[in-house]
């Protein structure tokens, strides 16, 4: 493994250690994506000290000139060399209350250290020290789990997932960005230990969250916690979208598995996550919304204005951002029918015009959003709807050139009108600037102040409103 300690920051630790006569260990995700070739760039390394992993640290720092962060409550240390972060533990065993995932730490070996790490394959460590520099510690099977793609706990799981509930999502996390498998006694203690999770703060279960979000094929880790009950658990509202019923032979498609179509579809053109959210969150009030209809069969009418109003719900309760990324969201959920719309029918100026209002600057990320949304698996219906959207595509770039609507603001503005009329602000001022963009969005008007003018002068004379000058 020397090979992959070329790193001068790993010949200076090794002088420190042996200088210090202390034992050290480079462990877990380093060594997991040197075995997995997806060692690109050393951005953290964790060290293993037997001993005092803080003192080390310091130790380390002085060689090198650098400052290190003491986080005491954890018993770590941290430095920055040369763009590499490198963070100290000292070898530690822990034991758990069952309230709590706070565990209780004592001084151990690196056996102790690794037997407490959640997966066979983040037990994996490489010695930094003179006896055996480059050996690697592989005590659980680590690299045969990686060779199976295969998510294993070094305890008993039922264990290892009681003791620290975090570790459920974490299982699932890693499955979904390696495309491995869970081992399946840790999907059944995952399945058996999930109502633990309650002990977990929502930002710890979002950050995971998100991270299986951000992965190459999301919809991996959200059937692992469809399966093992945790989704109902920490997302009701997805979880409720699942199922399917039948009425007079009607039945609609699952909701659930749609929206993981979606989800993976964008993820192929996006890295963005609130666009993935957006994915997520599309159709999430569509069963709250279920409607039959005799003759229409399952409706879902409004199901966009009721999902741009529980967005911000969802994003309190999962400790999501409440700022213009939530926006975002329900800016996409409240308008994702309407490119569809556009692309079922004959595309009319007006219509576009009043899309790229709506959408403003967000006209791209709602488009990418449509496109995945087309999950059918009937080819002529994917050819038209993808050749429909071609045309509205062309035809919001026509219409925005030539009309500029796109984070438009109406050549005339209230302050404006109050001015050429004499009025105070209200009702009347307010007609008249709807008035206005109405008529330019229509395509009545040019966009520009002399028509809006001529136009705005002649509807006031129509309400019996008289210009003072």
């Amino acid at each position: 493994m020397t090979e992959h300690l070329d790193h001068k920051i790993f010949k200076t630790l090794a002088e420190v250690a042996q200088t210090s006569n202390i034992e050290i260990y480079v462990v877990g995700g380093y060594v997991r994506d040197i075995m997995l070739k997806r060692l690109q760039s050393v951005k953290d390394i964790d060290i293993v000290v037997i001993g005092n992993g803080i003192e080390f640290a310091e130790k380390v720092g002085l060689k090198i000139g650098t400052t290190v962060s003491v986080f005491k409550n954890f018993g770590t240390a941290m430095l920055k060399f040369e763009g590499i972060e490198v963070e100290f533990v000292g070898a530690r065993k822990e034991s758990y209350r069952s309230n709590s995932r706070k565990p209780i730490v004592e001084n151990g070996t690196l056996e102790d250290d690794q037997l407490r790490r959640d997966f066979s394959i983040n037990a994996l460590a490489i010695s930094l020290n003179k006896k055996d520099y480059g050996k690697l510690l592989d005590p659980f099977n680590g690299i045969q789990d990686l060779e199976n793609k295969l998510i294993r706990t070094p305890l008993d799981p039922e264990i290892t997932f009681s003791d620290d509930p975090l570790r459920m999502m974490r299982a699932i996390r890693f499955a979904t960005q390696l495309k491995f498998k869970i081992d399946e006694a840790a999907f059944n203690a995952i399945c058996s230990q999930k109502e633990r999770i309650s002990i977990i703060s929502k930002e710890r279960i979002t950050d995971e969250l998100n991270k299986i979000i951000l992965s190459p094929k999301p919809s991996i880790g959200f059937n692992y916690l469809f399966d093992t009950g945790l989704l109902k658990l920490i997302f009701p509202q997805m979880h409720h979208l699942h199922g399917v019923d039948f009425k007079d032979g009607k039945g609609h498609k699952d909701n659930f598995y749609h929206t993981l179509q979606v989800l993976d579809n964008i993820s192929k053109h996006t890295g963005d996550l609130w666009l993935r959210w957006a994915a997520i969150l599309h159709d999430i009030a569509k069963p709250a919304t279920k409607r039959f209809e005799a003759k229409s069969g399952w409706t879902f009418h409004g199901h966009e204005d009721k999902g741009a109003r529980m967005v911000p719900v969802i994003f309190n309760q999962l400790k999501l951002p409440l700022n213009e990324k939530m926006k975002f969201v329900q800016k996409l959920v409240q308008l994702h029918l309407r490119p569809i719309v556009l692309a079922k029918d004959v595309v009319t100026d007006s219509a576009v015009r009043r899309l790229l209002f709506d959408a403003g600057e967000d006209i791209e990320a709602l488009m990418i959003l449509c496109n995945a949304d087309i999950t059918t698996k009937n080819e002529y219906k994917i050819r038209k709807y993808r050749n429909n959207f071609e045309l509205v595509k062309a035809k919001l770039k026509s219409v925005e050139e030539r009309d500029q609507i796109r984070n438009w603001q109406p050549p005339i503005n209230g302050e404006y009108i109050m001015e050429t009329f004499g009025l105070k602000a209200g009702k009347e001022v307010g007609i008249l600037k709807n008035l206005i963009r109405e008529a330019i969005l229509e395509g009545e008007i040019q966009n520009n102040f002399e028509d809006a003018s001529v136009f705005m002068l002649k509807k006031a004379i129509e309400l019996g409103i008289k210009p003072i000058k």
